[in-house]
């Protein structure tokens, strides 16, 4: 185990910590991890794994930062409007650490690219909008045999879950939790449905720490679990997720409304 004057003053409160120490840091470093979408979630999560030291950080992204954006994507600045997300991500994520390898991919992740982009990494954080990406991601994970840390917010309220069904036997896959695609008006949009930009910041800070736990080996994560965030009432509740009857484990869509998710309180 070796580290730099460098790493040892940028990491030293992070190895201070029982719970990680120097071989915790070591297992940081070598880690790679796939972030997909670079917007209100994808920015902190962004943030704090590269500011933890995270070795090599990969974002896909095909879209240009918006004035829109810049209430809640706290990665960007006015000037940046109509540039590349990720190419302007990348360059202000290596200007915080540039001892982290990051690699910016300009595309939308699609059920043709997902697994070999999954595949290319340890880990999986999926910050996207859309049920369509979304469910590529989850199918591509579980067929590369990645975790995949998956996170939502709209309005004032927040979802966090990990999902790694080809890892863990018998624990839920995405389908399990959303068996079928949203009707077109469901979902609105941000810019239909609104939110509140700390609530992002709250539900992104929280997948990058459940993604250093996962990478440090913690027992205590989200695998059939959901975490609920309410930021108007100040509440974090949790509910468990459990497999659906006849789950593949490959986040296939349910044939019927009957093979959904059973959810139920999680003993406190």
């Amino acid at each position: 185990m070796r580290f730099t004057d460098e790493e040892l003053e940028r990491y030293g409160r992070q190895i201070v910590l029982p719970e990680i120490g120097g071989f915790g840091q070591e297992q940081l470093r070598a880690a790679s991890v796939m972030l997909v979408g670079a917007g209100g979630l994808g920015a902190p999560v962004a943030l704090y794994l590269v500011a933890a030291g995270i070795g090599r950080l990969v974002l896909v992204d095909d879209d240009d930062v918006a004035l829109g954006n810049l209430q809640r994507q706290v990665l960007y600045a006015a000037d940046d409007v109509g540039t590349a997300k990720v190419e302007t991500a990348r360059r202000r994520l290596g200007a915080l650490n540039p001892l982290v390898q990051i690699d910016a991919l300009r595309e939308r992740v699609t059920p043709a690219n997902a697994q070999a982009l999954a595949a290319s990494v340890d880990l999986v954080l999926d910050g996207t909008d859309s049920f369509a990406t979304r469910a590529a991601v989850a199918a591509a994970s579980a067929a590369a045999h990645r975790p995949l840390i998956s996170g939502s917010v709209q309005g004032f309220e927040g979802q966090l879950t990990t999902f790694a069904p080809s890892l863990r036997a018998g624990t839920p896959c995405f389908r399990c939790l959303f068996a079928d695609e949203p009707a077109g008006d469901a979902l609105p949009t941000c810019a239909l449905g609104g939110i509140l930009g700390p609530v992002a910041g709250q539900v992104g800070a929280m997948m990058a720490g459940e993604a250093i736990k996962w990478i440090l080996g913690f027992d205590d994560d989200l695998v059939g679990r959901l975490l609920l965030i309410d930021g108007r009432a100040a509440t974090i509740d949790h509910i468990s997720v459990r497999r659906r009857a006849h789950c593949d484990g490959g986040c296939a869509p349910a044939d019927s409304a009957a093979s959904t998710a059973t959810l139920a309180p999680h003993p406190s």
